[in-house]
C-alpha cells in the first residue's frame, strides 16, 4: 500500500529543511564563541525589545494567555536566559581539570528540532533557538498549528540577526503548516530534539531514534507552612497562579494551609482584589465538570480568564478576578481539582500536620505531575528539607512565585529554561532544567596523572 501523498509530502518539504540545516551547520560550526555569542545576544535582545509585539501577537493567533504577562514572560525569559548564557564557553576548549590532567572540548551535536507549544509560542523557540546557536548548532522549529504565524515571524527575524553578523542562510528554519506528520519525520531526521508540548508529543519525541529531552505534565501542589507571613504567601501564589492565565506549566494548581488558619486563608486570597471564591456546591460542581467533563482537561478553558470560565457555566465571576478559588473535597483521587488544570482555577485544601501536607501533595503528583515541580512557603528548614526529600519532583521552589521562578530567576539557582525536565517520574532524560549545555557534544582529552600515587589492592576494599 502506497504512503499517504500528505505523508511524502510531509517528508519531501522536511528533507529539504534538514538538507539545508546541514549546510548551514557546517559554516556555522566555524563560528568564534565571540561570533556565537553577538548571535545569541541579539536574538535575546530583538524579543526584549519586541515583547509587546509578540505578545500580541501570541494573544491574536493562540485566543489564549493574557497580553501584559505576555510582555513580562518574554521580556523576563529574553533577560534571564541571556544572563546565563553571558560569558559561558561553548566552542573550543570549554575548561581544564588539571588535577585529572582532562582537557574539555565543546563540539555541536549538528540540527536540533525544536517542537513548539500553543502556550509558549515565542519564548520555547526564542529559548531553544538561543541554546542551539550557542553550542554551534542549526535549528528548525515545529510549531503548532495553532501558533504558526508567531513561529514563522520569530524564524524570519532571527535569520536576519544571523546574516547581520555574517552567518549561513537557513540556520533557523521553521516547518511551514504544521502538522503531527511533519513533526514526526523531522524528530527522525535531525540529530537531537527538544519536545514541549502535550504528553503524546514527547512520547513521539522519544521513540523518533534520536537523543530527546522532553517535558512532563505540571500539576505544582504549594503548601502553605505555619509562622510564614501569610499574606506575602498569598500575595505570591496569586500572582504565580494567575500568570498569563495558568497556562504556566510550573504554575501553583492546589493549596495546602493549615486548617486552623483555613478560614484566614480564604479571606487573604479574597482580600486581594484578584480571586473569586466560592464554597456553593452547586457552582463548585459546575466548574469542577467544566475543567474535567469526563474527567480530562477539558482544552476549551486552557489559558482563558477566570470571567471566560465563569460565563461558560453561567456564573459572573468579576472582571477584577484573575484567579477561580475552589474548597477541594481531598487530595489525589479524592477530586478531579487535584489534576492540571493550565487555566486560571486553583484549589484549595486544609491539612492537620505538616507531614500531612506532605502526603496530601504527593497523593496529587503521584495522579498527575510528578517529575516537575512543587512549590512550598516556609521558614522551616527541617520542613523544608523533608517536603524536598518526600515529594517525587525535580523542583521544590520555595518562598517564590512558582511560575515565575521554576524556569530559572535572577534571584534563584535554577537554570533559565523554557523546558523543565521531570525525571523519570515523568518519562524524561533529564530531571533538570534544559540548558544550554544539553545540546552540546564533549570530548575530553585525558593524559596520564603523573605522580600519582596508585593504591593497593588492600588499600581500595579496605
Amino acid at each position: 500500500m502506497s504512503r499517504p501523498e500528505r505523508v511524502v509530502a510531509a517528508d519531501n518539504e522536511v528533507q529539504e529543511l534538514v538538507a539545508k540545516a546541514r549546510k548551514a551547520q557546517a559554516v556555522y560550526e566555524g563560528f568564534s564563541q565571540e561570533q556565537v555569542d553577538a548571535i545569541v545576544r541579539d536574538m535575546a535582545k530583538h524579543v526584549y525589545d519586541n515583547a509587546e509585539t509578540y505578545a500580541r501577537m501570541a494573544v491574536d493567533e493562540t485566543g489564549i494567555g493574557n497580553y501584559e504577562d505576555k510582555i513580562l514572560k518574554k521580556k523576563g525569559k529574553a533577560r534571564v536566559i541571556w544572563n546565563s548564557l553571558k560569558g559561558k564557553k561553548s566552542r573550543g576548549v570549554i575548561g581544564e581539570d588539571p588535577e585529572n590532567n582532562l582537557v574539555f572540548v565543546a563540539k555541536p551535536m549538528g540540527i536540533v528540532a525544536s517542537v513548539c507549544p500553543v502556550t509558549n509560542p515565542i519564548a520555547t523557540p526564542m529559548c531553544n533557538g538561543m541554546f542551539a546557536l550557542k553550542t554551534g548548532n542549526a535549528v528548525i522549529f515545529a510549531p503548532h498549528p495553532k501558533a504558526q504565524k508567531c513561529t514563522e515571524h520569530l524564524t524570519s527575524e532571527f535569520m536576519k540577526i544571523v546574516k547581520k553578523h555574517g552567518g549561513p542562510d537557513n540556520l533557523v528554519q521553521t516547518i511551514k503548516k504544521g502538522s503531527v506528520e511533519k513533526t514526526q519525520e523531522l524528530m527522525k531526521s535531525v540529530d537531537v530534539v527538544v519536545a514541549t508540548g502535550g504528553g503524546a508529543m514527547v512520547k513521539s519525541a522519544y521513540s523518533s531514534g534520536k537523543p530527546s529531552y522532553g517535558v512532563g505534565a505540571g500539576n505544582v501542589p504549594v503548601i502553605i507552612d505555619r509562622g510564614v507571613d501569610f499574606k506575602d504567601a498569598v500575595g505570591k501564589i496569586v500572582t504565580g497562579a494567575a500568570f498569563d492565565n495558568g497556562i504556566i506549566c510550573s504554575h501553583e494548581q492546589f493549596v495546602l494551609t493549615p486548617e486552623e488558619r483555613y478560614d484566614e486563608t480564604v479571606k487573604l486570597f479574597k482580600d486581594t482584589g484578584k480571586v473569586w471564591f466560592t464554597d456553593d456546591d452547586a457552582q463548585v460542581d459546575k466548574l469542577r465538570k467544566l475543567v474535567f467533563p469526563d474527567g480530562h482537561l477539558n482544552k476549551d478553558v486552557v489559558g482563558k480568564s477566570a470571567r471566560e470560565i465563569g460565563a461558560m457555566v453561567g456564573i459572573d465571576v468579576p472582571a477584577s478576578a484573575r484567579i477561580i478559588l475552589l474548597p477541594a473535597k481531598g487530595a489525589g483521587a479524592g477530586d478531579l481539582l487535584a489534576k492540571e488544570k493550565l487555566c486560571p482555577v486553583v484549589a484549595i485544601l486544609p491539612y492537620k500536620t505538616f507531614h500531612d501536607a506532605v502526603a496530601k501533595a504527593k497523593a496529587n503528583l503521584l495522579v498527575e505531575g510528578a517529575g516537575h515541580s512543587a512549590a512550598l512557603h516556609s521558614n522551616d528548614e527541617k520542613n523544608i528539607r523533608e517536603a524536598g526529600v518526600e515529594l517525587p519532583v525535580s523542583r521544590l521552589v520555595v518562598n517564590q512565585a512558582s511560575s515565575l521562578t521554576a524556569g530559572g530567576s535572577l534571584t534563584n539557582g535554577f537554570a533559565p529554561t523554557t523546558t523543565l525536565g521531570c525525571g523519570s517520574w515523568g518519562g524524561n532524560s533529564i530531571s533538570e532544567n534544559l540548558d544550554y549545555k544539553h545540546l552540546m557534544n564533549v570530548s575530553r582529552i585525558g593524559k596520564v596523572i603523573t605522580n600519582k600515587k596508585v593504591p593497593t589492592d588492600d588499600e581500595i576494599f579496605a
